[in-house]
Parts: C-alpha cells; sequence; structure tokens
C-alpha cells in the first residue's frame, strides 16, 4: 500500500503537506506554502520525481577505527620460563 499525502496548517498559518507511511510514520514534511493550489502542485512534482531520484549521499564518512597492529612474529616478544644451559647463556 502507498503512502499518503495529507494537507495541514502549520503554526504560521502556512499551507504544508507530509508524507505518511501506511503504518503512520511520517516520511516527509513540506516547505510552506500560501495555497492549497500550490501545495498540491507540489504534490505532483513529488509524485513524478521521487520514483526516479538518485541517491546523493551526503553524509560524512564513519570514523575510521585503527585496530592495534599484530606485531611481526620474527620481533614479537617472547614470554615464559627459560633455562639457562651449561654455560649460563640463555
Amino acid at each position: 500500500m502507498a503512502g499518503t499525502f495529507e494537507l495541514f496548517v502549520d503554526d504560521d498559518s502556512q499551507i504544508r503537506f507530509r508524507l505518511v507511511m501506511p503504518d503512520g510514520h511520517v516520511l516527509a514534511v513540506s516547505g510552506q506554502f500560501t495555497d492549497k493550489q500550490a501545495a498540491a502542485a507540489a504534490i505532483e512534482e513529488v509524485r513524478e520525481c521521487a520514483g526516479t531520484g538518485l541517491i546523493r549521499d551526503v553524509a560524512p564518512p564513519p570514523p575510521v577505527v585503527l585496530h592495534a597492529s599484530v606485531p611481526h612474529p620474527r620481533y614479537a616478544v617472547r614470554r615464559g620460563t627459560r633455562r639457562l644451559n651449561s654455560v649460563g647463556a640463555a
């Protein structure tokens, strides 16, 4: 089922419209219009271009999370007990 365009009067006594989803959530609210005819014309324009409109991503990219680097095995610190050999070297 499609959404519904509702005309309403805002706090400044101007005509606006909102696009309401079938579950009642408001999807979009228009700017102000001086009369219902101008609002209805804008609704027609939205109907014509909304289905073919492109998506432009203007949101900032997510922050880069740097992971702790894994040391190279050759240079890794070896932990644990070691026994000294007969000459005292490790």
